[in-house]
């Protein structure tokens, strides 16, 4: 049972990744209306007359349904092989309770015309989904065999950094997301770092939600470079945030500069596809390094003391 669930869980993460393309696929292409107004089926077909628009949007929902099967074994099968882990029971609950937030939004936005702020949450949905079930899979990867002096306590302001940088990305995401379902991808022209030809904007409206996104981008950058910095200073205790914050960093800027070629490509689908993926990626990594920062105790619900031997965990009440 142990090896199939590792399975099932890799399985519904690479699905989860595809589900977030795909739904980026439908907006990117214009799909988003390609089986009209019905929901669950396609207009009123279980298996509709075929186009472009139509195959795009259909195929998403198949792949979703099936992800929902996987999302659903994964998550029972976490709840019963790691019953001691309370972390895995909060994960199971974000990645359980995203699944059926996207799938609603979903429905919603396909049954009746939404605001792009409201659809833009449907990205965000599928961002928490696809990072809260990587997490489980990473989780159940690591079985009930950890130790606490296999994992050295991480300093806790650093800890703190680490999950407001979620913060921080998750609203970069966001603010991607609004932009592009507000046809704002280009209000500042194809200039790229600039905004028309400036260095900044005051201006509201379309130019200014895309420059809020460019300057919320770039916070996230020196966030993402602050936490190298500092775990560099404890990777010899904690190699594996460091190699995650050095991994996060690649791909930050490897994200910007794929949002720079979608805004002097203007629109390339290519490109919009990739950024959106690293922005995925992006996410996953920072939640993985914010993880990592959870002390023992909080994850097993134990208390821990400090013996010659290195620190022991004692479960709560003993």
């Amino acid at each position: 049972m142990e090896s199939a669930l590792r399975k099932i869980a890799v399985a519904a993460t690479i699905g989860m990744f595809f589900v977030l393309l795909m739904g980026a696929t439908v907006t990117n292409t214009g799909s988003s209306e390609g089986c009209g107004d019905h929901w669950p089926l396609c207009h009123g077909e279980f298996i509709p007359t075929y186009t472009v628009e139509t195959a795009i949007e259909y195929s998403h929902r198949l792949v979703t349904s099936i992800e929902g099967v996987l999302v659903m074994v994964t998550a029972v099968g976490a709840l019963v092989t790691r019953r001691g882990r309370r972390d895995i029971k909060l994960l199971v609950g974000l990645m359980v309770g995203t699944l059926f937030l996207q799938a609603g939004m979903g429905a919603w936005a396909v049954k009746d015309t939404q605001s792009p702020g409201v659809l833009a949450l449907h990205f965000g949905f599928s961002l928490l989904c696809f990072a809260s079930t990587y997490l489980v899979m990473m989780a159940i990867r690591e079985g009930n065999a950890l130790t606490p002096t296999e994992r050295p306590a991480a300093p806790p302001r650093f800890g703190m950094l680490a999950w407001a940088s979620l913060v921080v990305v998750y609203g970069v995401a966001y603010l991607g997301a609004y932009v592009r379902h507000a046809s704002a991808e280009l209000a500042c022209g194809t200039d790229w770092p600039l905004c028309n030809g400036g260095l900044a904007t005051t201006a509201g409206g379309a130019e200014g939600a895309h420059f809020g996104h460019r300057l919320a981008a770039f916070t996230s950058i020196l966030v993402v470079f602050g936490l190298v910095f500092w775990a560099s200073r404890f990777k010899s205790g904690r190699p594996d945030i460091y190699r995650g914050t050095l991994l996060a960093s690649g791909v930050i800027i490897t994200q910007a500069l794929v949002g720079g070629i979608v805004v002097m490509s203007k629109l390339s689908i290519f490109a919009t596809l990739a950024h959106a993926a690293l922005m995925g990626i992006l996410f996953v990594l920072l939640c993985d390094v914010a993880r990592r920062t959870i002390t023992w105790s909080f994850a097993t619900g134990s208390r821990r003391v400090e013996t010659t031997a290195g620190r022991v965990a004692i479960p709560a009440g003993d």
